[in-house]
Formats: C-alpha cells, sequence, structure tokens
C-alpha cells in the first residue's frame, strides 16, 4: 500500500487508499471498484497496458498518468469516461456526458446527457388513407422503379 488504508467500520468510512505493486490476478482487480481505492499498475511497454484493460470488461473510468501514449491508449481501448493526468475530473464537469459503457453500464448523465436517458424519443409514421402504393405490397413488382427513385 502506497497511501491511505485506515478504515472506521462503525463510520462506513475508507480513507482515500492509493495501492500499488498490483497484478491482474490480485482480488482488488477482480471488480469494479467503488471507493476511494486507486490501484496503481506499472507497464514497461504500451501495449502491455492496452492488452490489459482490453482484456477486461469495459471500465467506468480510464485514469491515465504519463507524458506520452495517452492518445494511443484511447484509441485503442473503450470507457465510459477517461482523466489524462487526474482522477474524477470528468465526472465533475456537468457539461461532459457522464456513464458507463457494456459491463459498467449504458447510457450517459449530466445535463442534457440525463434528460435523454430519462426520455423516450418516440418514432411516429403517419401515412395518408388517400392513397395505398401498391409497392409497400408483395411481390413488390414496383420495386426496381422506387429504388431508381431514392
Amino acid at each position: 500500500m502506497r497511501f491511505g488504508g485506515k478504515i472506521k467500520k462503525e463510520e462506513l468510512y475508507i480513507e482515500p487508499t492509493i495501492v500499488d505493486q498490483i497484478t491482474p490476478e490480485d482480488v482488488l482487480m477482480q471488480e469494479e471498484i467503488f471507493g476511494p481505492i486507486l490501484p496503481v499498475m506499472e507497464y514497461t511497454e504500451i501495449d502491455e497496458a492496452i492488452n490489459f484493460i482490453n482484456s477486461r470488461e469495459k471500465p467506468l473510468a480510464l485514469y491515465y498518468f504519463g507524458k506520452g501514449n495517452a492518445g494511443e491508449i484511447l484509441k485503442k481501448t473503450s470507457s465510459g469516461g477517461a482523466a489524462l493526468n487526474d482522477t474524477l475530473m470528468h465526472i465533475t464537469n456537468h457539461h461532459l456526458p457522464f456513464g458507463g459503457v457494456g459491463h459498467s453500464g449504458q447510457g450517459n448523465y449530466h445535463g442534457k446527457q440525463s434528460f435523454l436517458a430519462f426520455s423516450h424519443q418516440r418514432a411516429v409514421v403517419k401515412t395518408p388513407t388517400w392513397i395505398d402504393l401498391p409497392f409497400k405490397y408483395a411481390p413488390f413488382k414496383y420495386f426496381k422503379f422506387v429504388k431508381r427513385l431514392l
């Protein structure tokens, strides 16, 4: 453990904690973490990090710390949100959508995204009754003509 780790069970409190020397097999790396715990994994080659991220369910958030390679990681991976050289800042800006993808959830919220997430746009097609075009029905004998028009 690099920093933190104190727990007060009676207060349901976990101190912000940074855990290093983590391996992919550690229990801490088996589920999404919803708490003030940040596991830090080191890598030698950028492809190691990319392969690790892609070998698991898509994360709710991806945090990258470094001077280079961030663009490559963002291009070659998928996550709900991302922060470069920071954590949580992608959540605090209500002008940015926040949410998961795949295993970590579906959809976004914040601002307009919240409205869209809890709304349903319904498609409605209204066909006039004064005309009933035969190309809508099998055997579609006028299909080639309609296709040329489109």
